[in-house]
């Protein structure tokens, strides 16, 4: 089963996550097999960390629920926030498999969050070209649609937003996002 895990910064986090750096990395490295896309957002400077993404295949919600509460800086306090969601992999690829690759262009998190029927269900193929992952969000028995999660590589971040359907979320969010992982 695929999870999407959203860990966003509680302000002033910076230095517990850079102290943290290698206790982070030699975490993710025990989930290398599993990892579909990751990596970490900003805010509009392009420079300030804001949060992190995950996306990641293990067996149930209670194990996805462990890997994103076990993290090493959520548990010393660096996250003010975590979304963990059921996901879909519409694409059938993880981020390393895209085929703009890891640079080129500006990347973004597109999340949006609703309720009621679906919206988005399918990739939208004007874009597909640009889509490094894309997928709705699910309750955890993947029986209710509760949202819709995109990385894109867009223009900007007006342009990104476009890959979702406005009028059926209640909130749209949009990050600078890059690729994460050991380089």
């Amino acid at each position: 089963m695929e999870f999407f895990c959203y860990h966003r910064d509680r302000p002033g986090s910076l230095p517990l996550r850079e102290e943290l750096g290698e206790a982070h990395w030699a975490y993710m490295d025990r989930y290398e097999a599993e990892l579909i896309a990751r990596g970490p957002t900003f805010a509009e400077d392009g420079e300030t960390v804001t949060g992190s993404v995950h996306i990641v295949d293990l067996p149930d919600a209670s194990a996805a629920r462990a890997f994103a509460f076990d993290e090493p800086n959520y548990q010393a306090g660096a996250y003010r926030d975590v979304l963990v969601r059921r996901w879909r992999n519409l694409l059938g690829r993880t981020m390393w498999e895209f085929p703009g690759g890891r640079t080129g262009g500006k990347r973004y998190l597109v999340l949006g969050l609703g309720s009621g029927d679906g919206a988005d269900l399918d990739v939208p193929g004007a874009r597909q070209d640009d889509l490094i992952a894309y997928g709705p969000l699910l309750s955890d028995d993947g029986a209710v649609w509760v949202g819709t999660a995109a990385l894109v590589r867009a223009a900007d971040a007006e342009a990104a937003r476009a890959v979702l359907t406005s009028q059926r979320y209640a909130a749209i969010e949009v990050h600078d996002w890059e690729f994460g992982g050991r380089r």
